[in-house]
């Protein structure tokens, strides 16, 4: 993870509400690894879209 280049490229803003504790943990996060919010917010979606690729309609092919 450390390792991993995140946000290069083309940036746009996403502005969400979401549960204090969740903010919260992020911060507490960010403290104990020292990358910054906007990294750990991204990774943490990364990994949710990779997990959740039905969500974006995309079609597996096998070859």
């Amino acid at each position: 993870m450390k390792g991993q280049v995140h946000n290069q490229g083309e940036l746009k803003e996403l502005k969400v509400k979401i549960e204090a504790d969740v903010v919260t943990a992020f911060e507490t996060m960010v403290e104990k690894t020292g990358q910054s919010l906007d990294e750990l917010v991204v990774i943490a979606l990364k990994r949710f879209r990779a997990s959740h690729s039905d969500y974006e309609q995309k079609t597996l092919t096998l070859d």
